[in-house]
């Protein structure tokens, strides 16, 4: 356990960080199941709109790298245009 007064604040920053990162990694996983889920064209360029804005965001707060976000993205990309209209 920690005995200085700043390394208790850094433990509480920690885990409040944690916390968020794990909330919006599980966020971003769900709604790229939506995408991958979605039976018709339409609703699936919907959600992909969503997970896409969504992933974009997560870079710029530097919760995943921007190369794993553009794999994502292509990987989705990919799925909604190979779904029959």
């Amino acid at each position: 356990m920690a005995h200085h007064k700043s390394a208790k604040k850094r433990i509480r920053q920690s885990e409040k960080k944690r916390v968020r990162n794990q909330a919006s990694l599980s966020r971003m996983k769900t709604l790229i199941k939506k995408v991958h889920g979605s039976e018709n064209k339409e609703a699936a360029q919907v959600t992909l709109k969503d997970a896409i804005s969504f992933i974009d965001k997560a870079v710029t707060k530097g919760r995943i790298n921007k190369n794993t976000a553009a794999r994502r993205k292509s990987s989705l990309t990919r799925h909604v245009n190979s779904i029959e209209a």
